[in-house]
């Protein structure tokens, strides 16, 4: 490495310092530089939070691995780096485990590093993240200056306190990363994965409108990830140290939803043997979400719009009025403006939910979005089959691009986790790598259409046997048809009804009668 290529990316590095850059932008040109003084196959930056890693910037490791988060203990490289304040270097022979194997570009998909270098990273004497370099040749960081090394890391610890600062005097991305935070030590996913075009504009929607009071309409198909983005309206608003109430309104029945969104008195029916707050009382002062709004009963939905517009409810069984401020976000996948046509959704609840609408794009609109979701998801089979990595083999990568995700992430995930059974089954809990190839995957592109199969099948069923008579071929083709529906819409019922043409309770007494 020469004197003046040293010196000329170390000028750009701290010219960058003074410079409004994007801190994707930022940390990209921080591994661009560092490739161009210390050359390698690979580099990446990753923050610590909690008990993970996490990648904020490659160059020369597969798009998935942005979707990972690596658990330091299962990581013993990692997890060195973090105990050392100095550089590390692992030997080619090193019987530790590389968390990069199979996830380097490179033409073999079993090619493994040969020579790793990492630092850890420390801003205000707490240990940050790590930078690490990998290459596919033993001695390839032989020459490797330590003056420059150190330097350098000097400069990236400069470069992340000066991006952190930028970020602690934007609100909004401060909030975000508290809830992140919050939200993985609890165990829950908050994350909205994703670079896409869509995806950065679902964000900028979601920052925007938290920060009001306005109620909130989440439009989107089945399996986008609805609940995700009330949870971060929830989570970026001033209501955030408040509770977020969940209702799913398709799983409540129709005789004790009042009691479930309003609370009832002791006594107020058969049952109630005691007083008893609805979810609206929890959820005062914070932000009350009512997934599938679109299945609330028409006798429930006068209440409720009197509660969004005035803030009072009424306990069953109370002649007392309970002021709550409590914010609504709400989800469906139905078009509610058609279920008003049709009379089946009352118009003046429409508008009081439709003041703000946001969209949840399918994940077929995403571009490259399904790779970094896929290395989300892999890292936690990862976890739960334990083994030690899960990789996508390079030919399955062109097959989850071209999908076309009808069941969005929520099918992806599936999909995902049976592969990962088949491939642990297949190759062995002990191997070094699993490798999920497009066998395990059990997809195609150019799918054929599900509801010309679905009238296929269905012909099949109505086809009478020999020897059966009317009625027992009209019950075999409901309970088939039946349990198609209810597939179709996740054992949702009261979407199930409504596709058949059947009242709710008579399709349960139906289900009741044929056995299901």
């Amino acid at each position: 490495m020469t004197t003046s290529v040293f010196f000329e990316n170390i000028i750009s590095i701290v010219a960058d310092l003074s410079r409004d850059l994007p801190t994707k932008a930022r940390y990209k040109r921080l591994l661009d530089a560092m490739q161009a003084i210390f050359p390698c196959d690979a580099a990446a930056l990753l923050q610590l939070e909690g008990k993970f890693l996490k990648p904020l910037a490659i160059d020369g490791l597969s798009e998935d691995t942005m979707g990972r988060r690596f658990v330091v203990e299962e990581h013993p490289r990692f997890a060195c780096l973090l105990h050392s304040r100095e550089p590390v270097r692992f030997a080619a022979d090193s019987e530790l485990p590389d968390p990069y194997d199979g996830l380097v570009n490179t033409g073999d998909q079993h090619l493994h590093v040969h020579d790793c270098m990492g630092v850890s990273l420390y801003i205000d004497e707490k240990p940050w993240g790590v930078l690490t370099l990998d290459a596919l040749h033993p001695g390839t960081f032989d020459r490797v200056d330590p003056i420059e090394l150190r330097t350098f890391i000097n400069l990236t610890q400069a470069t992340v306190k000066a991006a952190e600062r930028i970020e602690a005097l934007q609100a909004r991305i401060e909030k975000e990363h508290q809830v992140t935070r919050a939200l993985l030590e609890e165990g829950g996913h908050v994350d909205l994965l994703g670079n896409s075009p869509a995806m950065q504009r679902l964000r900028d929607e979601i920052a925007l409108v938290a920060q009001s009071s306005l109620t909130v309409l989440i439009l989107g198909e089945t399996g986008v990830g609805k609940e995700l983005v009330a949870r971060q309206i929830h989570m970026l608003s001033d209501r955030a140290e408040n509770p977020l109430v969940y209702v799913n309104c398709a799983a409540l029945p129709e005789n004790i939803v009042e009691s479930e969104l309003f609370g009832h008195t002791k006594g107020a029916f058969s049952g109630a043997d005691s007083h008893r707050a609805g979810k609206f009382e929890i959820a005062d002062g914070g932000t009350l979400f009512l997934d599938e709004v679109g299945e609330l009963p028409l006798s429930i939905q006068a209440k409720m719009l009197r509660a969004l517009q005035s803030g009072e409810i009424q306990r069953v069984g109370s002649d007392k009025h309970i002021q709550v401020s409590v914010r609504i976000v709400a989800a469906t996948n139905r078009d509610l403006k058609g279920e008003v046509s049709n009379g089946r959704f009352r118009a003046d609840l429409y508008h009081r939910l439709t003041v703000y609408p946001i969209n949840t794009p399918p994940l077929r609109e995403r571009d490259k979005d399904v790779l970094l979701l896929a290395g989300y998801f892999l890292e936690e089979n990862q976890r739960s089959l334990g083994v030690a990595r899960l990789r996508l083999a390079k030919d399955a990568k062109p097959l989850l691009l071209k999908y076309d995700w009808p069941g969005n992430v929520r099918e992806l995930n599936h999909l995902l986790s049976r592969a990962s059974l088949k491939a642990v089954a297949d190759q062995g809990r002990s191997s070094r790598t699993v490798t999920l190839h497009p066998a395990y995957l059990d997809i195609s592109v150019g799918t054929p259409n599900v509801e010309n199969e679905d009238h296929a099948e269905i012909h099949r069923a109505s086809l009478p046997e020999t020897r059966t008579t009317l009625k027992e071929a009209t019950e075999r083709f409901q309970r088939y048809l039946i349990a198609e529906k209810l597939k179709k819409y996740e054992n949702n019922r009261a979407a199930a009804a409504r596709e058949l043409g059947l009242d709710r309770g008579n399709l349960y007494r139906l289900m009741k009668r044929l056995g299901l």
